[in-house]
């Protein structure tokens, strides 16, 4: 890795020396920079990589092979091992998408609100589907609890997915087709499911309106 240096010619103001990373060279994947490009602290960048990635419900792996890097950097970044330089932060706020303003004004203490209101609820969907998730802050904890709701024909995903956990909820309107496992069943209100997620799942709005449902899970590592 390079590290940008200026040469000094009057000392200045005494100011906390750059930490640099003891033993990264070797292992760090190459592609980040231990660099500070803007004066942003790095201290804290990793705590708050791992809360927004969580907040998406991301994987290491998978936030890594949306910003075309490979899985250790992002372990090595939350871990604070590797300080990323501004441009390689971008790079991985980008494919969230996230501005890099919005990443340093979030908060990644472990959240202590107990009640929410509807509109305190954050909403983790995407493509026609709004997943309304109680609690910003999912780190540390391991139930994740949503409020689904799917326009007609919307689908969690194109092929079935798994991750480590467990998950289960009910059908509060619509109809819903739940695959687990290579079986697939059309739920309607009233109907639930509860299974471990490793195995492949899918759920899809097979009705003309459109689905809720209330569900709980073990939030993606």
């Amino acid at each position: 890795m390079k590290t940008k240096t200026t040469p000094s010619a009057k000392p200045r103001k005494k100011s906390t020396p750059a930490k640099a990373a003891p033993a990264v060279e070797s292992s760090a994947p190459e592609v980040l920079g231990a660099t500070q490009a803007n004066g942003e602290p790095s201290a804290g960048v990793g705590a708050r990589l791992r809360y927004v990635r969580e907040l998406h419900g991301l994987s290491q792996r998978e936030l890594a092979r949306r910003a075309g890097l490979n899985h250790g950097t992002i372990g090595c970044i939350e871990k604070e091992t590797i300080s990323p330089s501004v441009g390689s932060l971008r790079k991985i706020l980008d494919s969230l998408p996230m501005m890099l303003s919005e990443f340093f004004s979030l908060d990644p203490d472990i959240e202590t609100q107990v009640f929410f209101r509807r509109d305190e609820l954050l909403d983790v969907g995407a493509g026609g589907i709004s997943l309304l998730q109680v609690g910003r802050n999912l780190t540390g904890r391991p139930l994740q609890i949503l409020l689904e709701r799917y326009a007609p024909g919307a689908e969690t995903a194109a092929q079935p997915y798994s991750h480590e956990g467990e998950e289960g909820g009910v059908v509060i309107q619509g109809q819903v087709e739940v695959t687990v496992g290579g079986v697939a069943k059309v739920l309607g209100a009233g109907d639930g499911y509860l299974f471990s997620s490793r195995l492949p799942h899918r759920f899809r709005n097979v009705g003309d309106d459109e689905a809720v449902v209330v569900s709980a899970n073990t939030p993606p590592l």
